[in-house]
C-alpha cells in the first residue's frame, strides 16, 4: 500500500492539509499526519487538528511521500525545524516523493533540494526558492519526484497529482470523478 507522511506545524493552511489528506485516504493511501509537538495543531486560522502522531513517533523513510502543507506561519515553523530538513534530504536523497504547497516549497529550499529543480509556490514566496526555475503560470509542477503547487486554490490538484503519482492516473481519475472535479488542468512535468 503507497503511504503518506504529512507534517503539521501550528500555522498550517487548512485546505492544503486537509484536502491532501482527504483525497489521498479516498484512494486508499495510508495517511499519517505527524505534528511538530505532541497533540493538537492550530491552522492559520484556528482549526484545531489532532494528528495522528507526533514527528518523533514516525519514522519518515517508511514512507513513499513526504507531504509539506503551507501557510506563512506554518511554514517558518517547519523551515527552523532541523528534524524536517533532515527529513526532506534524507526522503529526498532516499528516492522519495517529497511535495511542497503554497510557501512550503520554501522549506525544500531550505533544505538545499532545489537548485536544480523546476517549481512552483505561492507568488508570495517565489522570489525565496533557490530552483532552477520558478514557474508563476502552473499550478502543479512535477519535476522527477519534487511536486510543488502554489496554494489553497490549488490544493485539489495538488493532492490529484499525488494520488497520480502514487497509484496511478486512471485511480485518480476515478477519485476526481467522484469528487466531481473537473478533469485535471495545469500540472506540468518538468
Amino acid at each position: 500500500m503507497a503511504s503518506a507522511l504529512v507534517i503539521l506545524a501550528d500555522g498550517f493552511e487548512e485546505l492544503e492539509a486537509v484536502a491532501v489528506i482527504d483525497i489521498l485516504r479516498r484512494a486508499d493511501i495510508k495517511v499519517v499526519a505527524a505534528g511538530l509537538k505532541d497533540g493538537q495543531i492550530t491552522s492559520v486560522r484556528g482549526v484545531r487538528i489532532i494528528p495522528d502522531a507526533a514527528l518523533n513517533a514516525v519514522r519518515a523513510m517508511d514512507f513513499d511521500m513526504l507531504v509539506l502543507p503551507g501557510g506563512a506561519p506554518g511554514t517558518e515553523a517547519l523551515a527552523k525545524d532541523e528534524r524536517v530538513k533532515k527529513i526532506v534530504v534524507e526522503m529526498s536523497e532516499g528516492g522519495k516523493y517529497v511535495t511542497a504547497i503554497c510557501a512550503a516549497p520554501y522549506v525544500l529550499s531550505e533544505a538545499g533540494i532545489l537548485s536544480d529543480k523546476k517549481v512552483t509556490s505561492h507568488p508570495g514566496f517565489q522570489q525565496k526558492l533557490t530552483a532552477r526555475s520558478v514557474s508563476a503560470s502552473e499550478r502543479v509542477v512535477v519535476d522527477g519526484r519534487i511536486i510543488t503547487s502554489q496554494g489553497a486554490g490549488t490544493a485539489v490538484e495538488f493532492a490529484l497529482q499525488l494520488v497520480a503519482t502514487l497509484v496511478g492516473k486512471e485511480r485518480a481519475g476515478q477519485i476526481s470523478m467522484s469528487m466531481v472535479c473537473e478533469p485535471e488542468q495545469g500540472s506540468k512535468t518538468a
